[in-house]
């Protein structure tokens, strides 16, 4: 994962509503509302982090079963706090995935 900062024009609001989009206990929640507000999903690094929560919390959800979920939702909030500094939130294989759909 990257520590940089991916820009030097992420707001703000741009970190908080990227960081509540990992947030384990209202996951599906914010990345919903991202993508029912048009100002939202037309900033590039919410949209990113929002696709990337959603993908996230399905894995988390899904291997939830095998108690590897508990392992990704701490992980989900790892990934909040760096959406929150205003770092590049890289997911190795999710990342990619997303980059080469054209999602993000």
């Amino acid at each position: 994962m990257s520590q940089a900062p991916v820009s030097p024009d992420i707001t703000s609001d741009d970190k908080l509503w990227s960081m509540l989009s990992y947030i384990p206990i209202i996951w599906p929640i914010p990345a919903i509302i991202i993508f029912l507000m048009e100002d939202k999903k037309s900033r590039p690094y919410i949209k990113f982090n929002a696709i990337q929560a959603i993908i996230m919390g399905a894995i988390a959800w899904i291997t939830s079963f095998f108690c590897i979920g508990i392992l990704v939702a701490i992980y989900m909030f790892y990934l909040a706090y760096l959406a929150w500094q205003g770092q590049e939130v890289k997911v190795p294989v999710v990342t990619d995935f997303i980059r080469n759909q054209g999602w993000a």
